[in-house]
């Protein structure tokens, strides 16, 4: 508009000299020039006016959308398509704490995490090797998930009403865990609440942060924080006496206390002072991936509950209309709609198992050693009677 301004301002100018030298040839073509030229660039300005408009409602809309949660998901461009087109699925993980995500002897990235990427990419795209782990620190998780560059984020993730809200969709809990603490033998301190004026290293940008703080300031014990931007940073600074103890989830201290230069050294205190529901997490808007994820989960629960493992997967009626119905044989629970083959749940356990042997392969005995019978992380179905569910805690929405 002020360019259109100035030009007419000039042109006037000319006019008035033009009328002055008293050429009114001149003066009517220049006035038909003018003319001419405003009509072109009112047009111009009219369609550049109507595909902003056009754009401003075209984002208004998908805002919307996203705040009622009603983003497509079903067709092209949604992101399971996107996992299949692609071959492989994409998940921020970690490779510094053994039984959850770790080195194995030959190179590769193991753990209980890690098998849960795996299952899930046994699931969409039918190999479970078709998986790029993205390595992440602690205070990478949320930005990472928010940005939707990975399809998930299972990197020992624990489940908050906040993380929820602005970091992603929560699938169900996988491990229950709880934050403790480890100091050396010989220090004498039997009770984290004897911890009165010691330095405690703590992973930056995590709950265990917090949650330490919030310790210390409700138990008057003057602890100061020590903070380190990764996990193998932490335990570094502990082992080389930087610091009295060190804090984090339960399960993650006795793992790391394996990969110390004397374990026997160290010990865990036996309080617990924190709640720690860790689980896989998605971006938010895309209903349908979150409802994969999930489902890719409880197949790993119910193939335990079911007592279906990686050894004995049936490929033929059974008889059991639970376990038939599972394993796609008659009957089913949803995979046509969720855009997964009738089969998935064969080809998962047969790939990776079932949540026992994912349990036992990298936390249990054959990894970190990790109790499991009789506490939260035993399934929900070994109750000790039929009328009273006091068993464990992992449980997922029924395949049915």
């Amino acid at each position: 508009m002020k360019r259109t301004l100035l030009l007419f301002v000039a042109l006037s100018a000319l006019v008035l000299v033009l009328v002055g030298c008293g050429d009114t040839s001149a003066l009517e073509t220049e006035n038909a020039n003018l003319k001419a030229e405003n009509e072109a660039m009112q047009a111009e300005n009219e369609a550049m006016q109507a595909q902003n408009e056009a754009m401003q409602a075209q984002i208004e809309e998908g805002m919307a959308m996203l705040a009622a949660g009603t983003l497509p998901t079903g067709g092209e461009g949604s992101r399971l398509n996107t996992v299949k087109e692609r071959g492989r699925v994409i998940c921020a993980s970690r490779d510094d704490v053994p039984g959850y995500g770790g080195i194995d002897a030959d190179g590769n990235n193991v753990g209980f995490d890690i098998d849960l990427c795996r299952a899930l990419a046994t699931a969409v795209v039918g190999d479970p090797n078709a998986i790029e782990i993205r390595l992440i620190s602690a205070a990478e998780r949320g930005p990472t998930i928010q940005s939707g560059e990975v399809d998930m984020l299972v990197r020992t993730v624990t489940w908050t009403a906040s993380r929820d809200a602005g970091w992603g969709n929560y699938a169900q809990t996988m491990f229950y865990d709880g934050q403790g603490f480890m100091v050396r033998a010989d220090s004498g301190v039997t009770n984290a609440l004897e911890l009165e004026g010691a330095t405690v290293c703590v992973t930056l940008g995590t709950t265990t942060e917090l949650n330490l703080q919030d310790f210390s300031d409700q138990n008057g014990l003057g602890i100061t924080v020590a903070t380190f931007e990764d996990t193998d940073a932490v335990v570094a600074a502990y082992d080389a006496g930087q610091c009295d103890s060190f804090t984090n989830d339960n399960s993650q201290l006795a793992a790391l206390r394996t990969a110390l230069s004397n374990p026997a050294d160290h010990v865990i205190l036996p309080n617990t002072i924190s709640e720690e529901p860790l689980g896989p997490v998605v971006p938010h808007g895309d209903d349908q991936w979150f409802d994969v994820v999930k489902t890719v989960m409880a197949i790993l629960i119910y193939g335990e509950a079911y007592g279906v493992s990686q050894d004995n997967v049936p490929s033929a009626e059974t008889g059991n209309t639970k376990v038939d119905r599972l394993l796609g044989l008659s009957g089913a629970f949803g995979q046509e709609e969720l855009g997964l083959s009738q089969t998935v749940a064969q080809d998962v356990l047969n790939a990776v198992g079932n949540y026992g042997d994912i349990y036992d392969r990298n936390l249990g005995p054959s990894g970190i050693n990790l109790p499991r019978e009789g506490g939260r992380n035993a399934l929900w179905a070994n109750a000790p009677c039929t009328d009273c569910p006091k068993g464990g805690q992992i449980y997922a929405a029924p395949l049915r």
